[in-house]
């Protein structure tokens, strides 16, 4: 079964607002506890009782607070299959650059017929690896300007 990834949802007029004060609330709650595995129970406005998983908790203060800073986020199961175009344009990469990353064996794909689809795990896992790459790299940048006496 293809999971789709959902439509990015953007924060609009007050909405980076209410994220912020939600954010807020959602953290002070997160915060009181001290095993983040137990769930996170809250008061909402109706008197009524929440209980919130502590993992779904910690994903929603991520998600909020990338809504209160005006930028749009969007949910996608990790067993998730993205077509190229949509796993290109979570990488912020052109589809033709994607497609050579799967075939060089960066991003493990499966293929369907003729098509490629790129699970979302595989898609995480090579970002994560390319942000560990790019730190190294600027890390050995810096050293070796601390070396010349560059900075």
């Amino acid at each position: 079964m293809t999971v789709e990834p959902a439509t990015p949802a953007y924060p609009h007029g007050s909405d980076a607002e209410m994220a912020r004060d939600a954010l807020k609330v959602l953290r002070r709650a997160v915060d009181s506890h001290t095993d983040p595995r137990q769930p996170v129970e809250m008061t909402v406005a109706d008197g009524g009782h929440l209980e919130m998983p502590g993992p779904a908790a910690e994903l929603m203060i991520r998600i909020l607070g990338k809504m209160a800073a005006g930028q749009g986020v969007t949910v996608i199961p990790m067993n998730a299959e993205l077509t190229t175009q949509q796993a290109a344009d979570l990488l912020n990469v052109s589809r033709p650059y994607l497609v050579r990353l799967l075939e060089s064996g960066q991003i493990e794909f499966r293929k369907v017929g003729t098509h490629r689809r790129v699970m979302a795990e595989s898609l995480y896992d090579y970002k994560r690896r390319a942000l560990v790459a790019q730190k190294d790299a600027a890390d050995e940048l810096s050293a070796l300007g601390q070396e010349m006496g560059l900075i």
